[in-house]
């Protein structure tokens, strides 16, 4: 299995990309249509649980939006093969002093080969912890 194919990286990192500014721009149809439509999707939020993406429809349309001053540090993009990623990202915001951590697992599960269409996050995992 290939580790980081450039071309994978790109497709994988661009689907990335338009779900951070989907998340700023609080666009929930965006946000919405990343996530795997399934009930194996899981997002652990950083007070909440969403098991399924009914649930995470759900809890998008009643929770706050991100501060529209978060920024990503240190992101990390690994693929393996053609059809799987992990995306590790630091964030911070005006909102709170405390440092966010953000993982999503990223699976191409659409027919697309050639560009960001068809990568889902199928697992997301968000945390704060007091800033070093």
């Amino acid at each position: 299995m290939e580790v980081n194919r450039a071309e994978v990286v790109a497709q994988v990192s661009a689907a990335f990309e338009t779900y951070e500014r989907a998340l700023v721009d609080n666009d929930i149809g965006i946000m919405n249509a990343l996530f795997w439509d399934t009930p194996e999707t899981v997002r652990y939020g950083i007070a909440e649980v969403q098991l399924g993406s009914d649930a995470i429809r759900a809890w998008r349309q009643a929770c706050e939006p991100v501060p529209r001053s978060r920024r990503l540090l240190r992101t990390v993009v690994t693929t393996f093969g053609a059809d799987y990623a992990t995306i590790s990202t630091e964030f911070v915001s005006d909102a709170t002093p405390l440092l966010g951590r953000q993982m999503q697992t990223w699976a191409r599960v659409g027919t697309e080969r050639d560009s960001c269409a068809g990568w889902k996050i199928v697992a997301a995992h968000v945390s704060l912890i007091p800033a070093p």
